[in-house]
């Protein structure tokens, strides 16, 4: 497309943008078009010298450096350590907080991890892997200001059963933080008979690596899901690397903390395919189409469609987006947080109180105060408030009552509707959901 088409289209989508009350700078659309195009040249991967982050120059376009020791610090607990000629880790971080330049009201705080082992063998390297997991799981299971909810490590070797959701060989393993500490796992085959998994089993196929925590975060006075994704590769005598799970992920959306780190990345980033974009990008989609169909979270597909849009040339589209996360009534974004973390304090021995639940229901309730105008802001902060209400009544280490599933669920209409409306406000968005959703 030609520049003055690609003018022609900007100019449409601020229109736009004006109508549904985001105000896009055409100024400095056109400049963040600019350093996306010159991001594109040359070497694809940018080092800041003051702070020591890296990543590639188009992800490092929307990343501040203003909480970056706050996410360092929260390094330590999600993060791995390094084991001398045996363990080698590069910790960065992902999602909206790698996108903090424009994620003015960022959702939870993910982490991405690359842990290259140094082994023998790769069966070698996979109990170094189970070794490890459980040794993190030990010293970051509770606190006063953390809970770890689930580990993800391993693949069912057949079909299961798993508190009555079925489900198939091949499906990651989630294990609850005690179980992982003993090392077994009892499921249901189909036919409702015991099977018992264990955790060294698990290892020798190990798929799928994260773990999730919620953390009473004392600095923005909220509670937030912590997450860290692994990608494990195993590095044979030869020098030769192979991903413990099949697939070396690429490295368009992380932001990694530590320049020390930069060997470690430059000797993997080697071997990523040179599909690695295709694949990124496919990867998205079908996590787009499923946000939009099955689990319907618009935000989310948001997030996603703007990775989609900046890293495949549609960058109009990409800009509109971008100033949409820059906007105050993405505020409600964080709601999505909240519902996530009532799940995660409503689970047996949660060390994370429901007077911390409800500290952060009443900071929410702030924020949309202060934040928001009008009829949106006065539907909000009643809806907030009846769940803050029937959340004072429930009692943790149960399940939600009724009334507060209804309540929350009303809630996430709320932010969908939201969402909905910004995006399909502008041609070239609404049309890709179509697609998408087809």
């Amino acid at each position: 497309m030609n520049s003055q088409k690609k003018n022609v289209q900007l100019a449409r989508i601020i229109d736009s943008a004006k109508r549904m009350g985001i105000e896009l700078d055409e100024d400095e659309a056109l400049q963040w078009l600019t350093a996306v195009a010159l991001a594109k040249q040359g070497d694809d991967i940018s080092v800041d010298i003051k702070t020591g982050v890296f990543g590639h120059k188009v992800t490092m376009l929307d990343f501040s450096p203003d909480e970056l020791e706050h996410f360092r610090r929260m390094g330590t607990l999600v993060g791995f350590e390094d084991v001398p000629g045996e363990v080698e880790t590069a910790l960065a971080l992902s999602g909206s907080a790698a996108q903090s330049k424009i994620q003015k009201y960022p959702g939870d705080a993910d982490f991405f991890e690359r842990i290259n082992i140094i082994a023998p063998t790769k069966d070698e390297a996979c109990v170094v892997l189970a070794r490890v997991m459980k040794d993190k799981v030990k010293p970051s299971l509770k606190g006063p200001t953390y809970q770890l909810i689930e580990v993800k490590f391993g693949s069912y070797p057949q079909n299961v059963v798993v508190n009555n959701e079925h489900l198939s060989v091949g499906s990651p393993i989630s294990w609850m933080p005690d179980e992982v500490l003993d090392g077994r796992k009892v499921v249901q085959d189909e036919d409702r008979k015991q099977v018992t998994i264990t955790w060294d089993a698990a290892s020798l196929d190990p798929g799928w690596c994260k773990l999730d925590w919620v953390v009473a975060d004392a600095a923005h006075g909220h509670l937030v899901n912590a997450s860290n994704m692994l990608d494990v590769t195993w590095e044979a005598a030869n020098g030769s690397i192979t991903p413990l799970d099949g697939y070396l992920d690429p490295y368009f959306q992380e932001v990694y903390l530590e320049a020390e780190s930069i060997p470690l990345f430059s000797k993997l980033a080697q071997h990523v395919s040179s599909d690695a974009l295709e694949d990124y990008v496919l990867a998205l989609e079908k996590e787009v189409k499923k946000y939009i169909t099955k689990s319907v979270n618009y935000g989310k597909a948001a997030r996603r469609m703007y990775n989609i849009f900046r890293l495949t040339g549609e960058y109009e589209a990409a800009a509109y987006l971008r100033e949409l996360f820059d906007e105050p009534a993405t505020m409600l974004y964080q709601i999505w947080s909240l519902i996530r973390t009532m799940d995660d304090c409503f689970v047996e021995c949660s060390s994370i109180s429901l007077q911390q639940l409800l500290d952060h229901t009443d900071r929410l309730i702030m924020n949309v105060i202060e934040t928001l105008e009008g009829g949106e802001e006065a539907e909000v902060v009643r809806m907030l408030l009846r769940l803050r209400d029937i959340l004072s009544r429930e009692e943790t280490g149960k399940m939600l009552s009724p009334q507060a599933e209804a309540s929350r669920g009303e809630l996430i209409n709320i932010v969908n509707n939201f969402f909905y409306e910004k995006l399909t406000a502008i041609p070239e968005i609404k049309g890709y959901m179509e697609k998408m959703a087809k």
